[in-house]
C-alpha cells in the first residue's frame, strides 16, 4: 500500500477517468463553470481586472488565449489565466465551498487558457474540461480535509491562495496529460508558489489571490514538463504543505477503485449579490425584520430607530462599523445589514461609493452593534445570523436566519442560476453570446471541440454588441 500522502495524489490526479464522473458531480460543476463565467464576464468592468490588464499587456508570446469578453486583447495563457481570475474574485461574488474556500476562479481560468493556447489532436471536448476542472475541484477539497482549522472561516492565510494553487496545478497537470512522476512534480512545485495572508482581504489585492492561484498552477505544471523537481513528500510534510495550517494531519487518498468525490458530499453556495458569504445571512434576517419596519409602504425614518443588534460569529475581517470602499463595504456585516434595511435589496449596484457614503446610510451604521452568541461559530455549514432592530418608543423586531437562498442547504434553482448569469454576462457580450453561453454549458458533456466555448468567451467586437445589448437589455432587469 501506499505510504506516501503526495504520491497518492498525483496517482489520483492522473488516474481519474471520465468514467468516474457522476451525473451529479456534472451537473454541479456545470452549475459552477457557468457562475464563474458570469462573475468573471462582470468582473472585468472593475478597476482591480484593469489594474492587472494594464500590468499584463507588456507580456507577449506567440501563443495566447482570450482574455473573458474582450474581443480584442489575447496575452500568452498564464497571464490570461491571472486577468481572469482577477475578474472572477474581483467582487467576491464567486462560489464558496465548505470547507471555506472558493474552489472554481483558481480553476476555469486554467482549462479555457490552456485548451485554447495548446491546441490538440483529437480536440479538448466538454468532457476533458469536466473532468480537469473537478480534479482541480477535489483537490482542493481533499487537501482542507487535513486540518481542522481549513473547517473554519480563515484567520491566517486566504485559502484560495492556499489549495487554489494546487487545485490549479492539478486541473492543469490533468488536461495537459502529465505523467503520474510529473503530475507529483507539479503539486510540490506549486506548493512553493502557495500562501497569502488574510490582511489584504477587503482590499483589492485580494482577487489577486485568485488571478495569482490560476497563473501559478499553469505555472507549475510547465515546470514540471520541462523536469523542474521539487520534494516529493510536500504534501506529508509539516515544513510542506502543513507549514500553512495548524493540527495538519495528512492522509493517504483511497484507491481509484473506491474514489468518491468530495462534490457529491458538499455542494457549493452560489451568491445572490456581491460580497463576503457570512453576511449573507445578514441580509436574509434583516429582509425579514424590514417587513415590520415598513408603514403604508414607506420605511419608517431612520431616526426612529433607536439599535440594531447583529448576532453572528466572531469573524474580525468582516467587522467593519464604517467601511470606506466598496471592498471594506462588501466585508462589512453592518453595512450589508443596513444597506437592506434601508434598500429592501442589495445588487451589484449596493457596493458603489456614492451609495456606500450616503448620510442616511452612515447615521444607521452608528446605530449598529455586534454580539457574538458562543454557539455561532465562524463555520460556513453552521453559522446563522440574529437581528434585533429596537425603535425609539421601545419595540423590538427579531428574526434568525439558519440558512439563506444560495446555499448549499437552500440552492439556486437553475432559473435563478441563469437569470444571474444573464444580468452579469449581459454587460459585456450580446445577447446572442449569453444565450448560447447558456446552451454550451448546459449540454457541456456533449461537446466535441471545446474551442466552440472559447471563441464565445471573447465576445463580439463593439459595434455589433453595442446594437444587440440595447435590444437584451430592454429583456434583463439588474
Amino acid at each position: 500500500p501506499l505510504k506516501s500522502v503526495t504520491e497518492s495524489f498525483a496517482k489520483v490526479i492522473h488516474g481519474l477517468k471520465v468514467g468516474h464522473l457522476t451525473d451529479q458531480v456534472i451537473q454541479r460543476s456545470k452549475r459552477m463553470i457557468l457562475d464563474t463565467l458570469g462573475v468573471g464576464f462582470l468582473g472585468t468592468s472593475t478597476e482591480v481586472f484593469h489594474k492587472a490588464s494594464q500590468y499584463s499587456k507588456i507580456y507577449s508570446s506567440n501563443i495566447s488565449s482570450t482574455v473573458w469578453g474582450q474581443p480584442d486583447f489575447r496575452l500568452p495563457p498564464t497571464y490570461a489565466a491571472f486577468v481572469n481570475g482577477v475578474a472572477i474574485h474581483s467582487m467576491d461574488f464567486d462560489d464558496t465551498w465548505h470547507p471555506a474556500t472558493h474552489p472554481s476562479g483558481a480553476v476555469l481560468p486554467v482549462l479555457t487558457a490552456l485548451s485554447e493556447a495548446l491546441p490538440q489532436s483529437p480536440k479538448f471536448s466538454g468532457l476533458d474540461l469536466l473532468l480537469a476542472f473537478n480534479v482541480g475541484i477535489e483537490v482542493q477539497g481533499r487537501l482542507m480535509h487535513f486540518s481542522k482549522e481549513a473547517k473554519d472561516i480563515p484567520k491566517r492565510f486566504h485559502p484560495p491562495s492556499v489549495v487554489g494553487t494546487l487545485g490549479s496545478a492539478a486541473a492543469a497537470s490533468k488536461l495537459l496529460g502529465l505523467s503520474l512522476t510529473k503530475c507529483q512534480e507539479a503539486l510540490a512545485i506549486a506548493v512553493s508558489y502557495a500562501g497569502a495572508p488574510m490582511a489584504n482581504a477587503a482590499t483589492e489585492t485580494k482577487p489577486l489571490h485568485t488571478g495569482n492561484a490560476a497563473k501559478h498552477g499553469i505555472e507549475a505544471a510547465f515546470l514540471a514538463m520541462l523536469g523542474l523537481q521539487g520534494n516529493k513528500q510536500v504534501l506529508d510534510l509539516e515544513a510542506g504543505f502543513g507549514a500553512f495550517y495548524a493540527n495538519y494531519s495528512p492522509k493517504v487518498l483511497p484507491n481509484l477503485d473506491s474514489h468518491t468525490w468530495l462534490l457529491d458530499q458538499q455542494d457549493v453556495a452560489i451568491k445572490s449579490f456581491p460580497a463576503h458569504l457570512s453576511t449573507h445571512w445578514v441580509t436574509d434576517a434583516a429582509a425579514s425584520v424590514r417587513k415590520h419596519l415598513i408603514t403604508e409602504k414607506a420605511l419608517f425614518p431612520t431616526e426612529h430607530i433607536k439599535r440594531v443588534v447583529l448576532r453572528i460569529p466572531n469573524v474580525q475581517y468582516v467587522n467593519r462599523p464604517f467601511p470606506n470602499s466598496e471592498h471594506e463595504a462588501r466585508h462589512s456585516f453592518q453595512y450589508v445589514a443596513c444597506a437592506m434595511l434601508l434598500d429592501g435589496d442589495i445588487t451589484v449596484s449596493s457596493f458603489q461609493k456614492h451609495q456606500i457614503n450616503r448620510p442616511q446610510v452612515r447615521e444607521l451604521l452608528s446605530k449598529v452593534e455586534l454580539e457574538y452568541p458562543p454557539d455561532n461559530l465562524p463555520s460556513f455549514d453552521t453559522l446563522y445570523c440574529e437581528i434585533s432592530v429596537t425603535l425609539k418608543d421601545g419595540a423590538t423586531f427579531t428574526h434568525r436566519s439558519d440558512t439563506f437562498y444560495g446555499h448549499w442547504r437552500k440552492p439556486l434553482s437553475q432559473k435563478d442560476l441563469e437569470a444571474k448569469f444573464r444580468a452579469n454576462a449581459s454587460r459585456t457580450l450580446s445577447c446572442d453570446t449569453v444565450e448560447s453561453l447558456i446552451k454550451i454549458v448546459e449540454k457541456l458533456e456533449d461537446l466535441e471541440d471545446c474551442s466552440v466555448l472559447t471563441t464565445l468567451l471573447q465576445g463580439s467586437s463593439p459595434p455589433e454588441a453595442a446594437s444587440k445589448l440595447f435590444r437584451c437589455n430592454n429583456s434583463i432587469t439588474q
